[in-house]
């Protein structure tokens, strides 16, 4: 066994799935032998850790991203890693809400941004946005969620005033760089596992 089918069957084994499971991208490594998946299993662990987010906040996250990326793989993973991590089925169920919420939001807002007219700023969104009023994961946990999920949607606009809520409820921009960092691999794992 090569030593990059040997690091894909320890990724795979850490993921949950099968040692034979293999995606296009997947095989296409495996055939030529990339240095990158020795990088692609560490940047997928470092998912797990953060020093300034916990391993459930860790796991939440990879679990919004996953969901807004639409990857049954790792919105499983991240499924279970959270509930090891002591999340609630409610806590889990947020996760979900954030990226299905913040993906009309950021395809709305975007649009807004995008043609800078002001017709479309006058007329009201008629979105239904409760589930940001009190979220259970809390509001600053929520907001970093939904920064997360906007940034890997493209949206500036919803990007920049996520971050300037979360600065404003004390936020420091070390928690809310390791987040976006964590955001990034797991879309990036997406394109690998999927």
């Amino acid at each position: 066994m090569s030593e990059v089918t040997e690091t894909i069957t320890e990724l795979l084994q850490s993921i949950g799935l099968d040692t034979s499971y293999r995606t296009e991208s997947l095989t296409l490594l495996e055939k030529g032998e990339s240095r990158y998946v020795r990088d692609f299993k560490l940047n997928f662990s470092s998912t797990l850790t953060s020093e300034h987010l916990s391993a459930k906040e860790c796991a939440l996250l990879g679990l919004s991203v996953a969901i807004n990326n639409v990857n049954t793989p790792l919105t499983q993973y991240y499924t279970k890693y959270a509930e090891e991590q002591g999340a609630t089925a409610a806590d889990i169920a947020e996760a979900v809400a954030c990226a299905s919420l913040l993906a009309s939001n950021n395809v709305f807002y975007r649009f807004r941004h995008f043609t800078q007219k002001d017709k479309y700023n006058q007329i009201p969104a008629r979105i239904r946005m409760q589930v940001m009023m009190k979220p259970v994961t809390g509001k600053e946990f929520f907001e970093l969620m939904s920064l997360t999920i906007s940034a890997v949607n493209g949206c500036e606009l919803c990007v920049n005033a996520h971050e300037d809520s979360l600065i404003k409820l004390g936020t420091t921009e070390e928690r809310i760089f390791d987040a976006i960092r964590i955001a990034s691999l797991v879309t990036a794992s997406g394109k690998v596992i999927y």
